[in-house]
Order: structure tokens, then C-alpha cells, then sequence
């Protein structure tokens, strides 16, 4: 079914590298990517810590005009410059309807949202306060996962491009079940998520594609075909097994 709407393939062009041996061309997983298709509805990008998957997912959404700290395209403070060049090396097809909304979320630089929130609430521009989009309460006087969970109730509306790396670094195992329907109210809506993450609940939503990012490069998996859902498969149907040869008990 042709797309109307939103991003549709990240085309990475490795010939205008001239430093493949520096981070972040080494990184083995793009060694061999030119192009990822991305689904309308919900792409993931998963794989063991290092490779990759927070610097490939941050590059797409700066390539997509989001502050590299996260937030709205609307955001532009800049606390620490500590994105990578990859953006630069990355074009970004889409369909002919672009979002009418759209949230870049770092879980590692929430905090900085939140701050820039309340300084530009204490500016001052006329209108309504922007702490009035997350609910209406300052993120700093929640804890960090109700902080977040404000973000998905109230700020992501339908007709929307959201780019998540790392959510369930906030939430417990209940709220990402929680967060599985609240991405599908959203995508009833006509919005689109691309989303890092090592959740194998967070990963479960069913019509999606999910990419796994290993040293032997980027490959298209089946839900139960991950390492992220092998692992914790394994543990959670045998733990006392698995915490025995963990220990060096077995």
C-alpha cells in the first residue's frame, strides 16, 4: 500500500565519507547500510548496547529537523554539543503529507526539555504557557517516568512523527504495556513512530518492522526472532536456572 504520509526510507550516503575509520562511520553496523524502509506505522531499531542504535536514531531525527537535545522541531537550545556528524550523511524520503506534529525524545536529555520549558514559561510570548501541552504540571515536579508518561498522554497527538530513543528507560513494565496502547490510539490518528529500544514490551506492537543492529550490520527481524525478546524469554521462563549460572552456582 503506497504511503501518503510521514517519513518513508533513510538513505545513507557512505561514498561521501572520507574518515570511514572514525566514529561514527565505524560503527560496524553501518558499515554495510544504505537504506532503511521505514513503515508507516511503527519502526524499531534494536540490538545489544554499542551498536549503534541511539546514534543512528538521533542522526535520523536531526536529518528530520529536530533538535539534536530532543524535544519539538520548535526547540533550539543547546546545552552540550554531543551529537554526531552522521545526520550530515543521511537524506530522508517522505511521502507527499508530511505530520502536522512531531516530538524528538531522548530519555538521557528529558531534563533539559523540561528546564527550557519552564524558561521560556518564565519569558514570557502572550500565549498559552507551554507546560499547558505536558499537562499543565512542571516535568521537574514529577518523577521522571510520570514526567515522560505526561509527554505520551498529553503533548503526542494524532497526525504526528514521533522518534523515541530509549522510552522504557523511565517506565515501569505496566506503563509500557500502557504505552503500547497509547501508540495505537496515535497511529489510529495518522502518526508514525520510530523508536530505539532493548523493551521487548515496548518492541511488541504488531504492525511494525523491526531492524536488529548487530556487528555483522543492520537485518529486518521477526518480533520473536530478537535478542531482546530471546533473552528475556530465557530468563523469565527458567530464572532460577539462569540466576544459578549467573552466579556460578549451576
Amino acid at each position: 500500500m503506497l504511503t501518503k504520509r510521514g517519513l518513508t526510507e533513510v538513505i545513507y550516503n557512505r561514498e561521501k565519507i572520507t574518515t570511514a575509520d572514525r566514529y561514527p562511520f565505524n560503527i560496524p553496523a553501518l558499515k554495510k547500510l544504505s537504506s532503511l524502509k521505514l513503515h508507516p506505522k511503527v519502526t524499531y531499531l534494536s540490538g545489544e548496547n554499542g551498536m549503534g542504535k541511539s546514534t543512528l536514531i538521533e542522526a535520523i531525527a536531526v536529518a528530520a529537523g529536530f533538535n539534536p537535545e530532543g524535544g519539538t522541531r520548535n526547540f533550539n537550545f543547546s546545552t552540550r554539543a554531543s551529537h554526531s556528524a552522521l545526520h550530515q550523511y543521511i537524506n530522508i524520503a517522505r511521502a507527499p503529507v508530511r505530520h502536522k506534529d512531531g516530538f524528538f525524545l531522548r530519555s538521557e536529555s528529558f531534563f533539559n526539555i523540561a528546564t527550557n520549558i519552564e524558561q521560556l514559561d518564565a519569558e514570557g510570548g502572550g500565549g498559552a504557557p507551554v507546560i499547558d501541552s505536558y499537562g499543565g504540571v512542571s516535568l521537574h515536579e514529577q518523577s521522571h517516568g510520570e514526567s515522560f508518561w505526561a509527554l505520551f498522554m498529553h503533548r503526542f497527538s494524532g497526525n504526528g512523527l514521533y522518534i523515541l530513543d530509549e522510552p522504557e528507560a523511565a517506565l515501569s513494565p505496566m506503563r509500557q504495556m500502557s504505552m503500547l496502547t497509547r501508540m495505537h490510539e496515535l497511529i489510529q490518528q495518522d502518526s508514525q513512530f520510530i523508536i530505539a529500544t532493548h523493551s521487548p514490551i515496548v518492541m511488541a506492537y504488531p504492525d511494525a518492522v523491526i531492524y536488529e543492529m548487530t556487528t555483522d550490520g543492520i537485518s529486518k527481524r521477526n518480533y520473536t526472532e530478537t535478542e531482546n525478546y530471546r533473552v528475556s524469554h530465557q530468563f523469565i521462563n527458567n530464572y532460577k536456572g539462569m540466576v544459578k549460572i549467573l552466579l556460578g552456582e549451576a
